[in-house]
């Protein structure tokens, strides 16, 4: 494993990805790259009716997401400056499984292919997971309106849909370390040592990277 570092977060809605991503950025002084979330104009509909707005919602994320790994590409990684995201992009095929039907999400499946053939990949994979209790708590802490009407059978079958794809992440890109975190025992946010123990975690497969290993 070598390059310049390029982290990536990834979990469940809810679970801190954002809040992780924020504090790790500060500490190693590395570009912040945030999924555009609340941006997306079909956001609102699609959890009140996923069936008539997954597609649109979708394409959304797909989009920007992709031009956001491009920019960062182009502007941080190729200059070896590097890079935490809250995000990969392969996260939008847990979601697309999930909400679109076998038509559409067969021409989501052509598009997404095209458009992330030659995409960065992370160098490093900090997984965040926990209990639904953890995640419900989390989702309503923060308090955002386009998600007061998430199911909680949703969430339950992305925390699940997450678990599969992390396991699939790890058989695919054996030579990626994943750094996995249990939501429910630690608190990053407000508890300084639990995030000291991530940061020794990072410290350790940065250290690795830096060598070439």
């Amino acid at each position: 494993m070598s390059g310049v570092p390029f982290i990536a977060i990834e979990g469940p809605i809810g679970i801190g990805k954002t809040s992780l991503a924020q504090k790790l950025s500060s500490h190693y002084h590395f570009y912040l790259l945030k999924e555009i979330v609340e941006d997306n104009p079909f956001l609102g509909e699609f959890y009140d009716d996923m069936e008539s707005w997954s597609f649109q919602t979708e394409m959304f994320f797909l989009c920007n997401r992709m031009k956001q790994l491009e920019d960062i590409h182009r502007n941080y990684l190729l200059k070896n400056k590097s890079v935490i995201a809250d995000y990969h992009i392969s996260k939008n095929m847990i979601f697309a499984n999930r909400t679109l039907q076998s038509r559409k999400l067969e021409k989501y499946k052509k598009v997404y292919e095209i458009l992330t053939d030659d995409i960065p990949m992370p160098n490093i994979l900090i997984y965040l997971y926990g209990s639904m209790d953890t995640i419900l708590k989390r989702i309503n802490k923060r308090g955002r309106d386009i998600e007061k009407n998430i199911k909680s059978s949703y969430l339950l079958d992305l925390s699940n849909d997450y678990e599969a794809y992390i396991s699939q992440f790890e058989r695919d890109n054996p030579s990626i370390p994943v750094i996995r975190i249990d939501g429910d025992k630690v608190d990053f946010v407000h508890i300084q040592e639990d995030l000291q123990m991530i940061i020794n975690l990072v410290d350790k497969q940065l250290s690795k990277l830096d060598k070439g290993e």
